[in-house]
């Protein structure tokens, strides 16, 4: 089992602190590895493993359970022992769970520790019940770095690693394997098909399958881009199809919940306010675009974009789309009181500014970053750090 320590150093900060302790992220983005290293950590501890009671939800024996079966289950499992902790994988499958973890919270010694891949684990039905009392740890595909690791490429060329991790992706299940591209994608649609039809179709009762999936095929064709739910609107009626604008409207939102999609809004930088239309969308790994459309060099840009995206998000920020007057940034990012400025694209053609054009109308002292595939990528330029996308990923700190 390969660590990934980050995830481990930041749910262990939590361990023995009253909240339930949530990891929620696209399926086999690695939650379930994360609770077993976890595991590891407590008998690290010292804490005897009959005290350490799991369940994994989504498993054929616990299939149709219902919520009242659920606690009675896990109430004789904890009974007469002491402080346990409980390890509850994919506990989206149970309706009513959120019920079932309050009441043993509240009347039971017990340490929670819970995975889910919608993203209705943080929504109203969870905060009516646990309000105040529950953490978040967002759990992602493979970062580069850790994609070196998993690998074995440490030794490497950053360049090749990275061009290698750009056509591959990062869920874990292909980090770990040696699959040749043909093999890996087929992997990747088969964790969307079941994402699509078990997290979406089936919860959502979808009647119209084709008509949906044509939309899921149009974001995914346009991520990094911007449009609307009436863009998608006007490009079915081109192909004599009927949708609502209130239909593609919950199809973004159900595709967010299932962490297909991640939605980045646009934030004014002259009138500091997030926007409320023209969004863009990125994908929880780029390697979901290549299963649906194959692998080619004019999609690099927009996975470079989504890419970095993803990065920031993995290190805590919140990240927009910057506005500033008639130019736009790719990247807005903030976290607690610090704030950086992303751009990004696939090379820098010589003797051309164009690229740090955008960057160079923002009058603040954050910093400024130009991120390239340009394999001689470094330097600065008019305050702006100039760097290689491997090199950037890598960075400790921005």
């Amino acid at each position: 089992m390969i660590k990934r320590p980050s995830y481990i150093n930041e749910i262990s900060k939590f361990i023995d602190v009253s909240i339930v302790k949530i990891l929620a992220g696209v399926r086999r983005s690695g939650k379930s590895t994360i609770l077993e290293m976890i595991k590891e950590e407590l008998l690290s501890r010292g804490i005897s493993s009959e005290r350490i009671i799991s369940r994994k939800y989504n498993e054929i024996e616990l299939d149709d359970m219902t919520s009242k079966e659920m606690y009675n289950d896990l109430k004789d499992a904890v009974s007469d022992k002491g402080r346990c902790y409980l390890f509850l994988d994919e506990i989206q499958e149970v309706k009513g769970w959120e019920k079932v973890v309050n009441t043993l919270f509240e009347g039971y010694n017990v340490d929670i520790y819970i995975t889910g891949s919608n993203s209705k684990l943080m929504s109203s039905e969870i905060s009516t019940y646990l309000s105040g009392r529950y953490v978040l740890i967002p759990v992602y595909t493979l970062s580069f770095k850790e994609y070196i690791v998993f690998k074995g490429l440490e030794d490497s060329d950053k360049k090749k690693s990275f061009e290698e991790y750009l056509q591959y992706g990062g869920f874990p299940i292909i980090g770990i394997s040696n699959f040749d591209t043909r093999s890996a994608y087929q992997i990747v649609e088969g964790i969307y098909a079941a994402v699509i039809t078990r997290d979406i179709s089936k919860r959502h009762k979808i009647r119209d399958k084709d008509l949906f999936d044509r939309v899921v095929k149009y974001i995914i064709e346009n991520v990094g881009k911007t449009f609307s739910a009436n863009s998608i609107v006007n490009f079915l009626k081109s192909e004599n199809r009927k949708l609502s604008v209130e239909s593609v409207y919950n199809y973004l939102k159900w595709l967010g919940e299932a962490f297909i999609v991640y939605p980045c809004q646009r934030y004014d930088m002259q009138g500091k306010s997030v926007l409320k239309t023209q969004e863009k969308y990125y994908l929880s790994d780029i390697a979901i675009k290549y299963s649906k459309m194959g692998f080619n060099s004019k999609m690099i840009a927009s996975m470079l974009e989504n890419i970095v995206f993803l990065e920031l998000k993995r290190r805590g920020y919140d990240v927009y789309i910057g506005k500033n007057n008639l130019k736009e940034i790719d990247f807005v990012a903030t976290r607690f009181e610090e704030k950086i400025y992303v751009q990004v694209c696939r090379s820098i053609p010589e003797d051309d500014d164009r690229e740090a054009a955008n960057l160079l109308e923002i009058r603040d002292n954050y910093r400024k970053y130009l991120v390239t595939m340009d394999s001689l990528a470094k330097g600065n330029f008019e305050g702006i750090e100039i760097v290689n996308i491997a090199d950037f990923l890598l960075k400790e700190e921005y």
